[in-house]
């Protein structure tokens, strides 16, 4: 807990955006140490209560990770639910994933942090986090993050009707208390239930179940969301890992969202962040994080 509080304090102080923040080795794996702990204590499948601010994808973006807090208000003001990716393809990881593991311990029934596919060794040994542990710190410290990253929930329901992962839906997920199942300390799969909820993507152009063109897991048709959505009695799938422009997309008959929260992702994008806001009607509204560039036009119009 003292940790956790520290490492708050330090990463929340004001200093100009992109700077690095240097915290001590000792205290990072102290939070990583107690983080683990909370998180085997709490089941896979997440059963959360609105309100809640659901977010995306935040791979490194530290600063734009402190604005959306600011949009939605920090914790325990706000209750919110991660999708996962906080590490890789932006340069601070670490700040990332120790400030929202933070909160985790300091807030564990306000703060709610789901599994990416990025929270796996097999990603970011390649993707950055890994040379980035190296150089800042050392390799001791990325195996630390990967203990706590096979302990992660990798799925939330919110008020028994929103169904949140970071992929998608698998042709294997039959009944929701399949996911409670899986068994914890876990690597990621190459294929099954819990690659699926991490790696698959709707697809609207097909019907059933199809290729993923990224190699990994399946792509799925709209039927197949209207038919699991009736199946479970649910009203929305909320899930992350794809870029959209505006931050949040509605695909499916409007029955599944995407919410990506990396404005200007790897500096090669100019998509929006987008947060989800479910308040305590199961209502859902966005907040938005505008690209640079929009910035940019609006002060020179």
């Amino acid at each position: 807990m003292e940790a956790a509080q520290k490492a708050v304090e330090l990463l929340t102080e004001e200093r100009p955006p992109g700077q690095p923040i240097q915290l001590p080795e000792d205290v990072i794996a102290d939070v990583c140490r107690a983080a683990r702990e909370v998180f085997v204590n709490q089941p896979m499948l997440l059963e959360l209560c609105s309100p809640v601010n659901v977010v995306g994808d935040t791979h490194g973006q530290f600063y734009d990770l402190l604005k959306l807090l600011e949009l939605g208000g920090f914790p325990p003001d706000s209750n919110y639910v991660f999708l996962g990716d906080y590490v890789d393809r932006a340069q601070q990881g670490i700040e990332t994933i120790t400030l929202l593991l933070a909160y985790k311990i300091l807030y564990p029934e306000k703060m709610f942090l789901l599994r990416g596919n990025h929270e796996c060794a097999a990603l970011n040994r390649i993707y950055g986090f890994f040379d980035e542990c190296k150089r800042r710190y050392s390799v001791r410290l990325w195996r630390y993050f990967l203990d706590v990253f096979t302990c992660m929930p990798c799925s939330a329901i919110v008020d028994e009707k929103i169904l949140c992962m970071h992929g998608g839906l698998s042709p294997e997920l039959l009944r929701l208390g399949q996911i409670n199942e899986i068994q914890r300390p876990t690597e990621v799969p190459d294929e099954g239930l819990l690659c699926d909820l991490l790696w698959a993507d709707p697809d609207t152009d097909i019907y059933g179940w199809g290729m993923n063109s990224r190699g990994v897991s399946h792509t799925f048709g709209e039927d197949i969301v209207e038919k699991f959505l009736d199946e479970h009695d649910l009203d929305l799938i909320c899930r992350a890992h794809q870029v959209v422009e505006d931050g949040y997309q509605f695909s499916c008959a409007r029955q599944l969202v995407t919410v990506f929260s990396a404005p200007n992702y790897c500096g090669e994008f100019d998509n929006a962040a987008g947060m989800m806001v479910v308040d305590e009607n199961l209502t859902c509204s966005f907040r938005v994080l505008r690209p640079d560039s929009h910035k940019k036009n609006a002060d020179n119009s």
